[in-house]
């Protein structure tokens, strides 16, 4: 599944950046990469802008990003089952 597609709160490990479209340069997926979206990584969709789109807030490890959509379906992930005590 893609990052985009994960609901406010989920938790998800990220499996790969790709293209998600012709408009997604290799600069786009090279700036994913060393903000920390790698293979392995722990992330987190906090919350969605306006109208549950974008911006879409994320956290990777310790730190918060704000990603436009188009960025969002760049990253596949793995979504996680959290359980809350």
């Amino acid at each position: 599944m893609l990052l985009s597609q994960l609901s406010n709160g989920a938790h998800a490990v990220v499996q790969r950046v790709l293209p998600s479209s012709a408009d997604v340069g290799a600069a786009t997926l090279r700036r994913l990469g060393e903000l920390g979206f790698i293979a392995g990584e722990p992330v987190q969709v906090l919350r969605r802008g306006p109208g549950g789109r974008e911006p879409l807030a994320v956290q990777v490890g310790e730190t918060l990003f704000a990603l436009r959509l188009l960025e969002a379906q760049c990253i596949e992930v793995q979504a996680m089952d959290v359980c809350v005590n």
